[in-house]
């Protein structure tokens, strides 16, 4: 495990790899801000109050979840567009998401004050119209899907799960049932990915690891950081058999973890699967 950058991030989210950008891009979510690694330096975008999450468009264009909506920018991302508040509580915001097999950008909420159930999460579709997906959310996280596109992981933090739905362009998430299930002591789920066999990448908040999972629930690798608020991860470099991972230091002792905050980088011995696309953009 290598720490890749210096602390650049409160609360770092979210990472993501396209073969077009110049490196990974990840989000200092609260500061609103799309970080990215060229090389030995870090670049910072600012696309609104929240920068929740990211993926690369189909066009070459970039989707964004921002504090209460969705936009999209150029790939620089130099030319943020808005497009719209899809709700206008101020104590809720965007929080993560992803992209399905068919080109929409799903993303998640939660309450700044985390009350249970007051989330939700959300469906862009590529003509700009937006579904509410599932309701009664609190913390929306990670969201990923199997290689062959059946199957659909996703988490609402506090219920310790990962959670499997049957999967279909035409039915959307279907079929709800609990994949992994996390004792509290590791540590909170958050953000997730997948690898091209199959396996579940899991950053856990609280508990200073990530976490590999097979999708009958089996833990079959640890590893862990320096930091205990251990955010996401996602798989990249030129093979994608590099595992990059997010930090955070919100909410933390000044002066402790010193670590936290940094972006880390491990080569597990799979690879990834490319990041979906988002085909409006």
């Amino acid at each position: 495990m290598d720490q890749i950058t210096a602390p650049v991030a409160e609360h770092g989210e979210g990472p993501v790899w396209a073969p077009e950008w110049p490196g990974v891009r990840w989000v200092d979510m609260l500061a609103g801000d799309v970080l990215e690694l060229d090389g030995g330096e870090v670049r910072r975008h600012h696309v609104g109050t929240v920068a929740a999450a990211l993926r690369p468009g189909e066009n070459g264009g970039v989707v964004l979840a921002v504090e209460r909506g969705f936009a999209v920018a150029d790939t620089a991302l130099t030319d943020v567009r808005p497009l719209g508040e899809v709700w206008t509580d101020p104590g809720v915001r965007m929080n993560d998401g992803g992209c399905d097999p068919d080109g929409r950008f799903y993303c998640g909420s939660m309450a700044y004050d985390e009350r249970p159930g007051a989330a939700a999460l959300y469906r862009l579709d590529p003509d700009g119209t937006v579904t509410t997906v599932l309701t009664g959310v609190t913390i929306s996280n990670g969201l990923a899907w199997s290689p062959d596109g059946g199957t659909a992981y996703y988490i609402d933090t506090p219920t310790g799960r990962i959670d499997a739905f049957d999967y279909t362009a035409s039915a959307g998430l279907t079929d709800r049932r609990p994949a992994v299930t996390i004792p509290a002591e590791l540590g909170s789920p958050d953000g997730l990915t997948v690898d091209a066999e199959g396996n579940l990448w899991v950053a856990l908040w609280g508990g200073g690891a990530v976490h590999c999972y097979t999708p009958q629930g089996e833990q079959v690798a640890r590893a862990e950081f320096p930091a205990t608020q251990v955010t996401a991860c996602t798989f990249g470099g030129p093979d994608l058999a590099e595992l990059y991972v997010t930090t955070s230091r919100h909410g933390l002792e000044e002066g402790t973890q010193p670590e936290a905050g940094a972006l880390f980088r491990l080569r597990p011995g799979v690879r990834g699967l490319p990041a979906h696309r988002y085909s409006g953009c």
